[in-house]
């Protein structure tokens, strides 16, 4: 037993960091899956045909409470390899997190309350109650990350940048999904908005970095300045400037895979900023927050495996559901 599953030592050696990672890889899946469904639920306030709105439900309709799945799964990670992380960054963040919670409440039970009545000013409060906690969903989650990385205040410059920053990419990652799966007079009209969206998400960046190189906010300007970080600062704009050409182009499924991406450099860019740290706040490193080396050997050995499962049956997921969407339901 002991030299199967060592109590005294990790697996391997740099184990800590590779929960860091996945922890990281988690909050990832979650900013780009559902960072999207934000995006359609902010658009759709856009949509005063009933048809189409319709058909922007029908997007998201079958994946979107799967992918809330990769909150849990950072939750429950951060949980089960940094527990002390996880308490203080619930605990000192406590109204922002309800907040989310709720945001992500009236996201959810809106369009499943809007079938249930035929009755104009229910559906309009239904609506109004969607798109606001699709706004507010990401948006809070945003400056929760910023006070996080930056060890800022709720109200402060960074945290409100990393805020907005959500809310704009999420919008961009939006647009491109639903151009790449509806027909070419609703694609082109989110053609528009998503470059607005990508643009305004590319100008945040910067002036988000800008910020924290001169206030040294969360005492990471130097990271920030390093290569790695500016490596991923370009990546983005390429990215995003990539995206626009493709979109203008009308390539449609190219643009998503580079507007996809740029949630995915975020989340990057997170990493880079906390390593070694977990929790800047409290001065945690990687190694002083985690478990002892028998608990993370276990969670390692019982909740890799499951980790893998669900990676597969997102493949899967997104493999049935590829085709384009037809009003209510989605067709090849």
């Amino acid at each position: 037993m002991t030299d199967l599953l060592p109590v005294d030592g990790y697996l391997v050696e740099q184990l800590p960091d590779v929960w860091f990672g996945v922890v990281m890889f988690a909050l990832a899946m979650y900013i780009v899956l559902d960072g999207f469904d934000f995006g359609i639920g902010m658009l759709y306030a856009t949509r005063e045909d009933e048809a189409d709105r319709e058909t922007l439900l029908a997007a998201f309709g079958p994946i979107w409470d799967a992918n809330e799945v990769w909150l849990i799964a950072f939750g429950t990670m951060l949980l089960a390899a940094f527990p002390r992380a996880y308490s203080r960054l619930l605990a000192d963040n406590y109204l922002l997190v309800l907040g989310f919670v709720l945001a992500l409440l009236f996201r959810g039970v809106a369009p499943e309350l809007r079938e249930q009545r035929e009755d104009e000013e229910w559906q309009w409060t239904c609506d109004v109650s969607f798109v606001v906690g699709s706004t507010l969903a990401p948006l809070l989650f945003g400056v929760l990350a910023g006070r996080w990385v930056f060890d800022a205040a709720t109200l402060s410059i960074p945290a409100l940048l990393t805020g907005v920053g959500l809310v704009t990419v999420s919008i961009a990652t939006g647009a491109a999904f639903l151009a790449a799966k509806t027909d070419p007079a609703l694609a082109a009209e989110m053609r528009d908005y998503g470059i607005v969206a990508t643009l305004a998400y590319l100008g945040g960046l910067v002036a988000l970095l800008v910020t924290v190189v001169m206030t040294d906010a969360g005492r990471v300007a130097e990271t920030v300045l390093s290569a790695p970080a500016a490596t991923i600062a370009g990546l983005s704009i390429a990215a995003g400037v990539g995206g626009i050409v493709l979109a203008r182009r009308g390539r449609y499924r190219q643009w998503l895979a580079s507007a996809l991406a740029l949630p995915g450099l975020l989340s990057v860019l997170v990493a880079l900023l906390l390593y070694p740290n977990i929790y800047p706040p409290t001065g945690l490193t990687v190694r002083e927050a985690v478990v002892s080396p028998l608990a993370l050997n276990l969670v390692t050995v019982l909740g890799l495996p499951v980790l893998l499962l669900v990676v597969w049956y997102f493949k899967f997921l997104y493999t049935v559901f590829s085709g384009p969407v037809t009003g209510d339901s989605y067709s090849g």
